[in-house]
């Protein structure tokens, strides 16, 4: 069996993204674990859905960050939203947008963000759970798409449940060998681009315990393949395998690494997300801190309104994750089982492959600072390792 530190090796010199950036320094002596690298998060104050605002306070972020400029002038950048479950569902007297999907003010002030920092193209991409065009449905959601598409760079929408626009899919294997799967099929969406923004919202996940800028990326993965045994791509199924592992994903695709090890969520899905990180790297995370809920990811499980009133963002997935769990009033550091985490802690179990560091103390805030930002949520989960 490869040793963890071998392996955390390996993962880093394969992935090759800013969120692996910088790279740790070799190991002085045998079984030595270098400290993960740590980097800045910004964290503004923002109580209103006020696209002005938010695009005043993010582009000040973006500032105290080092620039966005640099990262995404010339390029193509791909921006994965959550828009988990029914943009027509609302919880709590709010609609979706106000509890627990990305309010599209957030979405109107990325696009202009990026738009004035010379992007050449922008695509908003989420894997869907319906038949009905994307166009229409983000409508649905509250998307102004005529304001979105106002800009000098081109704009792009684009369902990645299946293969939608694109004529293939696109393997790619996960450095390090992978933590559930060795390599998975995505959509050439999130591929073929030179940037990759995560656009998240400050919640709870009732399996993985937060759902913010690396949990997004559970959506990289598309349903026509991973939702059911057979390819079909008129699916409109959840990644259930990724979940139980009940059943496998459909022929033709990777197969798991092995089929003994625990099928229950709280171990599978925090894996899940370090590959999923694997095969897509985070250049950017941007938290939707406004409005949220507390408790779970929708309402289909049990939640409740939370008004933090804050927006986060930061160039490091799990440096950026670890103090937007400290917000909510967590530890970032939590043992398996412990804290917000039903089961295995995905930041803790990041941080031991060198993705970033989950250590608050050792990662800088800028902006706000985060005992002015904390917002206990208050919530721990009602069943661990299930």
């Amino acid at each position: 069996m490869m040793k963890p530190t071998c392996r955390r090796r390996r993962f880093l010199q394969a992935a090759g993204a800013s969120m692996l950036a910088p790279m740790v320094a070799p190991s002085l002596r045998a079984g030595f674990a270098p400290a993960p690298p740590s980097s800045p998060v910004g964290i503004a104050r923002c109580r209103e859905y006020d696209p002005g605002a938010i695009l005043a306070e993010l582009e000040g972020l973006m500032d105290k960050l080092g620039g966005l400029r640099p990262l995404v002038e010339g390029k193509t950048v791909a921006v994965k939203v959550n828009l988990v479950g029914d943009v027509r569902q609302g919880v709590h007297g709010k609609p979706a947008n106000r509890t627990y999907q990305v309010h599209p003010a957030v979405v109107l002030a990325v696009a202009r963000l990026l738009d004035k920092s010379g992007a050449r193209r922008i695509r908003f991409l989420e894997s869907t759970h319906q038949h009905e065009a994307f166009e229409p449905y983000l409508t649905a959601a509250g998307w102004d798409l005529n304001a979105l598409t106002a800009t000098k760079t081109p704009v792009e929408f684009e369902d990645t449940r299946n293969l939608g626009k694109r004529r293939s899919y696109q393997e790619v294997k996960v450095p390090g060998g992978g933590s559930l799967f060795p390599a998975y099929h995505i959509s050439r969406a999130y591929h073929d681009c030179d940037v990759y923004v995560s656009l998240g919202k400050l919640k709870n996940h009732f399996t993985a315990g937060v759902t913010l800028g690396m949990k997004n990326n559970f959506g990289v993965t598309p349903i026509a393949l991973y939702g059911q045994r057979e390819h079909k791509e008129d699916s409109t199924s959840s990644r259930a395998m990724f979940h139980s592992g009940e059943e496998g994903p459909a022929e033709g695709v990777p197969q798991e690494l092995s089929k003994t090890t625990p099928r229950r969520p709280s171990y599978r899905v925090p894996r899940h997300i370090l590959d999923a990180v694997g095969i897509r790297p985070i250049d950017l995370v941007i938290l939707d801190g406004i409005e949220s809920t507390s408790g779970g990811e929708g309402p289909w499980v049990p939640t409740k309104p939370q008004e933090p009133g804050v927006l986060i963002a930061g160039r490091n997935a799990v440096c950026t994750d670890s103090i937007a769990t400290a917000v909510m009033g967590y530890d970032p550091m939590s043992p398996r089982a412990t804290g917000p985490f039903p089961g295995d802690n995905h930041l803790a179990m990041a941080a031991e492959l060198g993705l970033g560091t989950n250590d608050p103390r050792r990662i800088e805030v800028v902006g706000l600072p985060l005992a002015e930002a904390r917002h206990p949520y208050n919530w721990t989960p009602p069943n661990r390792d299930i």
